[in-house]
């Protein structure tokens, strides 16, 4: 929208302040006064900052012109010089030991942000569980076949697949002693929060692993499992990066594998392929 007319996020809310609800108003102050929280923010979290619900926030991006609020998001971080999470950070030595310090320094900053006894049910949950059905789009997808490696090789059954309509249908057809595992980054991700809640329906536990306490998804989950301490951010190198993420179900799947002997069958079919 902004390229077709060339008007900032806050003067396209000047321009049309009159127009909208009362309710959306309440978004659009907001969003005046605080432009630079709000880039880091999720559809919940400037939801609750105005006090209004999430469906309130895009409505008021929609009468805008916008897609949703994501795509207002993009928009007013461009604005704002490209800050927030949308550009990512970089460390300012630039050297090759502040990269791998940076990366460390945010794993042992999720470890902190998730909650031990949640950690150890869902571990429990999935060591328990006939079948995981682990969830993600996008980039997260190779986190959830990745996970779904790891597991079966300690003789967790699970489905994964980087295609909605694929693990739709595993939940859909799942009985209640199967679990679903989702991981989403931001978590607004409509496809994710809609496995979520089907599992809901179904009986199923559900967990999450997500950065953000205050999002569709984490709403949706039976199970948060934090990989941020606030707004997304461990010293995150580019919101594309799912490092912190990645740590969460490394030390899952540890915390499952305990006392449990890897399946050797696949590593013996594998030796054929490797010098």
């Amino acid at each position: 929208m902004k390229s077709e007319v060339q008007k900032t996020v806050l003067e396209t809310i000047d321009e049309m302040y009159d127009k909208i609800f009362q309710a959306e108003r309440k978004v659009a102050d907001f969003v005046r006064r605080n432009p630079e929280l709000v880039v880091n923010a999720n559809v919940s979290e400037l939801a609750n900052y105005s006090g209004v619900s999430d469906a309130t926030v895009v409505r008021l991006c929609k009468h805008l012109g916008y897609e949703g609020y994501y795509q207002m998001k993009i928009c007013l971080s461009g604005d704002l010089g490209g800050t927030g999470p949308l550009r990512g950070r970089r460390n300012s030595s630039g050297t090759k030991t502040d990269y791998f310090r940076d990366i460390a320094e945010g794993i042992l900053t999720t470890e902190a942000a998730v909650d031990e006894k949640i950690f150890n049910a869902c571990a429990e949950l999935i060591r328990n569980s006939t079948m995981v059905h682990l969830v993600g789009v996008g980039n997260t997808s190779p986190v959830c076949l990745y996970c779904g490696f790891r597991l079966e090789r300690i003789g967790i059954r699970c489905t994964y697949d980087a295609l909605p309509e694929y693990y739709m249908n595993h939940i859909c057809l799942a009985p209640p002693t199967d679990v679903v595992l989702a991981i989403s980054w931001s978590g607004t991700t409509r496809n994710v929060v809609s496995a979520l809640r089907l599992a809901g329906e179904k009986g199923l536990k559900t967990m999450a692993v997500t950065a953000y306490m205050q999002s569709p998804v984490s709403r949706s989950a039976d199970y948060l499992l934090l990989s941020a301490l606030e707004n997304g951010e461990n010293n995150r190198s580019s919101q594309y990066s799912r490092i912190n993420e990645m740590a969460v179900i490394e030390a899952l799947i540890q915390a499952v594998s305990l006392g449990a002997d890897e399946i050797s069958e696949p590593e013996m079919w594998l030796s054929e392929l490797k010098y």
